[in-house]
Formats: C-alpha cells, structure tokens, sequence
C-alpha cells in the first residue's frame, strides 16, 4: 500500500496544485489565509495563480465545459507570432550553402513550406474535437507506452530548436552592444523571459502572441529598408544547381516545418468544439506559411549579398545573423541599434510557443511525471537551455544544419502513422474515439504496429539520407529523400501491421 509522504516532493507538488484549485473553486473561503505554513503556501500560491493567470492543466484532457476559447483569430496570431520573427531568416540563410542561387532557394522554398504546412495545419482541428495535447492524441496509435518514445525525441527535436533561438537571440543582443554583451549573456536573458511566459501557460500565450508580431513585423520592414539596397548584389553560385543541393535544403526547409505537427493541438484545445475545422485549418496554414516563406526567401536573399557587401561580411563574421541585421540597420544609427534588440526579442514568440509544448511533453514522457505541475518543467528547461546554448553557440551553423537535418526523418515516419491512423483506423471522425481510454494502457492499442511500420522504414529511409556523415547510395544519385520515404512508407506499412496487432491483442 502506497501512503502519501510529506518528504515526497512530487507528491507536494501535485498536492500542491490540488489544493489550489480547490481554493479557486471555494468562492467562500474566508479572506484571511488558513492557519498553518502548508495553508499559508497554498493561500498565498493561488494568488500569485490568479494574479499570473498561470495554467494549472497538465496533460489530460479538457473537458467539454472548459473548452470556452471562440476568438479563433488567435490561432492564426499564435502561428503568425511564432514564425514572424528572424529564425526563418536564419534557415533561408542556408540555401546558399547548398550552392542554389537565390531564384532556384526561393522556389524550394515556396513549394516544401506549402507541402509540409499542410500537416500542422490539420492536426490543429482536431484539438478542439478531443481536447487532447497532441502526443496524447498519438497514444490511440502508439500506445499508452511505447509512445514514450516519439515523446522523448519530440522533447530532443523542441529543445533544439530553442537552443537555436536563444542561441539567434543572443547573437542579436551582442551584436547590438558592440561586443560588450558577450552571446552567453544574451542566451540567459533569452532563456528568463521564455522562462515566465512558458510558466503562466495557454492564456498568457495567446495574450503575448497576439500583440508580438507587431514589433516584429516593423522592424523586419525597417530592416529591409535600410539594407535592401544591396539584397541585388547576390553571388551567383559557381556551379548549376544539383539534385543533391535541392533536395537537402528541402530537406532543411521541411524540417522545420514538419515538426510543428507534433505539437499543432497543443494550442487549439481550448477551443469551443463546434468552431469550423476549416477556419483552424485556414487561419494555422496561412499564419504559419506565409511568414515562413517570405522570411525564408529574404534569408537566402541577405546570404547571397554577404560576400558582396563588406560591411555586412565583417558583421557575419563577428556574431553571425545577429551581426549580419545591424549591419543593415546601420544606417538608422541608434534606431537602428534598438530595433536589433526588438528583432531578438521577437524570438520570444516561437521559443515560448515551444517551451510552453515541452513542459507538456515532460508530463508525458513517464507517468511518475504526470505529477509534477507543468509550471515547474518550464523551470527545468531554462536550467537545460542556458548551458547547451552556450555550448553549441561555438559551432552555430554547423549545429543547426545538423541538428535539424535529422528531425525531419523521424517525425515524417512518426506523422505517417498518426495521419493513417486518423484517416484509415478512426475514418477521420473524432466520435472514433474512445476519450476514456486517454490513459488506460488495457483500452489502448499496444503501440507494435505504429513502432514497427515507424522503424521499418528507415530501412529506405537510410539509403536515401544524405548527410555530412552518411550519404546513402539512393542520395548519391537523388540527393535526399529521407523525410519523404519515411511518411510515406511508414503509413503504407502501418495498416497491415495494425491489423495483425488487433487481431493478437483483440484492441
């Protein structure tokens, strides 16, 4: 028999926030606070609750009754936010790099960010229908263990990428303060303030995203004006254009989209269930594309013009895209230097979004986790964020190229299966599915089927990869085709495999 214990940390904490939503429901609890150091913690703790408007639900699902969100336009700010800042820029930078010219790294752009939008923009319907986070969904598929897996590299794949933010926002700050602000300093101010946002949870996100697209967008805009002049100037490659290059920046561009698919109904479960699916699908595919391409395009556009502009070259040199921005914003002086500062913190906006998914995700990976409060995870990951991001700030670009040239391959295979699913297991109808089992692992698919069809794909996976450690002999000819083989061979295997797992385990 199990007893609570009051040296049992997890257990505080999950009483913890049992006892303070049960003094938000208690409208007669007297004005004064209880007696006792525990009701003292648990009166003054919901005040600073109410006061930060912090999220106390964790991973299980919203009930019908709480799903009360009708402004649909915040999820088209939501998305809008979180890509209208300067990390696209930075992943268009590495067009050039493939050897594609700016025409020819614009046109990859444009088709793969459409291709790839369309999966985050669907799962985000869903949302309001279940009411369930996104890799809670993924248990109707994977299970209610095995999707313990995907969670851990969805936890990897989101970390990295904020490691790839503060890591961005920090060059800006050191670049704006002339070397005086070192880039670890700025990584920790940009760890703090994702820090707070990501701790109060879905309505102090929505609040900030609707409004922070709006510095952003100006200073983007000034940014062009300033340094436009010189965009034309680009360094036409030396060689045509390869199959190899073109698909490897697909490749980059993909995965950076792709991967907002595994936390897509994170942010629409508040959402009343009756809202049109087709106005979420509108609103997260044009808030997300739209940004992303024409962000991705002035990144390939400013990386082309580099080895022309010496300016602009000595800048990059120095603190990379950080540097890179005030060169162009050097001709409005002081303003100029200010808007740097506006541009770095624009990042908030898809770093917050990401580490507001990532606390839900660490509820999700063991269930010992489920009792910690979310909040707390947000703590954890600001202590994770600070030391890698300096450490990989050495390398940049190296570490970005091949840290997100490898997301791409797992989640395609890990997408493939949860699309098939909803389409061919569930028909496409959200009643399929049995909202109790969430987290009954008896009512639940063993997770073989998904796992297996997920892994035996990567034996084309593989061959088609075209890496700086690894390029298979399909890439040698094709250039990669990884992503692509993996969502798709993953979902042609998965049925087969789904039915010979019902027929052993009888669910």
């Amino acid at each position: 028999m199990v007893t609570q214990s009051d040296d049992n940390p997890l257990q505080k904490g999950h009483d913890v926030e049992a006892n303070l939503q049960s003094i938000e429901a208690d409208e007669s609890k007297p004005a004064a606070p209880p007696s006792g150091l525990w009701g003292h913690i648990c009166y003054y703790g919901h005040k600073v609750v109410v006061a930060g408007r912090i999220e106390l639900q964790g991973i299980s699902p919203i009930p019908v009754k709480e799903r009360t969100v009708t402004k649909t336009l915040n999820i088209f700010t939501l998305w809008w936010s979180m890509s209208c800042n300067i990390l696209p820029i930075t992943f268009g930078m590495l067009g050039p790099v493939y050897g594609l010219s700016l025409r020819d790294s614009c046109l990859v752009i444009l088709f793969f960010t459409l291709l790839s939008t369309l999966l985050p923009a669907y799962l985000c319907t869903l949302g309001p229908k279940l009411g369930m986070r996104q890799m809670i969904q993924a248990r109707y598929s994977w299970g209610r263990y095995i999707i313990s897996l995907p969670v851990l590299l969805n936890l990897a794949t989101m970390t990295g990428f904020s490691v790839i933010i503060v890591i961005t926002g920090g060059q800006c700050l050191s670049a704006v303060a002339n070397g005086h602000l070192s880039i670890s300093v700025g990584i920790v101010i940009m760890s703090i303030l994702t820090l707070i946002i990501s701790f109060c949870g879905f309505t102090t996100l929505h609040m900030y995203e609707r409004f922070a697209w709006i510095p952003a967008v100006i200073a983007i805009i000034v940014a062009v004006g300033c340094g436009g002049k010189y965009l034309h100037l680009q360094n036409p490659p030396a060689d045509p254009p390869t199959p190899q290059g073109i698909l490897s920046f697909a490749m980059i561009v993909a995965s950076y989209m792709i991967p907002w698919a595994c936390l897509a109904s994170d942010f629409t479960t508040y959402l009343v269930p009756s809202t049109p699916s087709w106005k979420i699908f509108t609103y997260s595919y044009t808030g997300l594309a739209l940004p992303t391409i024409l962000l991705m395009c002035l990144g390939a556009a400013i990386q082309g013009a580099i080895p022309s502009v010496p300016a602009w070259s000595e800048a990059y040199n120095e603190t990379l895209v950080g540097g890179v921005l005030q060169a162009m914003l050097a001709p409005a002086h002081g303003f100029g230097r200010f808007l740097v500062v506006i541009l770095s913190f624009t990042l908030l906006g898809n770093l917050a979004a990401t580490s507001y998914s990532i606390t839900l995700n660490f509820q999700m990976l063991a269930p010992v986790l489920f009792k910690v409060p979310r909040y707390l995870f947000a703590v954890i990951l600001a202590a994770i964020l600070i030391p890698v991001s300096i450490k990989a700030a050495a390398d940049f670009f190296d570490s970005l190229e091949n840290f997100v040239s490898l997301i791409g391959y797992w989640s395609s295979a890990f997408l493939g299966v949860v699309m098939v699913d909803h389409l061919w297991e569930k028909k496409g109808d959200c009643g399929r599915y049995d909202l109790e089992a969430w987290n009954d692992a008896s009512k639940l698919p063993w997770g073989v089927a998904a796992l297996t069809a997920s892994v035996a794909s990567f034996a084309l996976v593989i061959p088609s990869m075209d890496q700086v450690w690894w390029q298979g002999p399909i890439a040698k000819t094709t250039g990669d085709l990884g992503f692509e083989f993996a969502f798709v061979v993953s979902g042609l295997l998965y049925p087969p495999l789904r039915m010979v797992e019902k027929k052993i385990s009888g669910r």
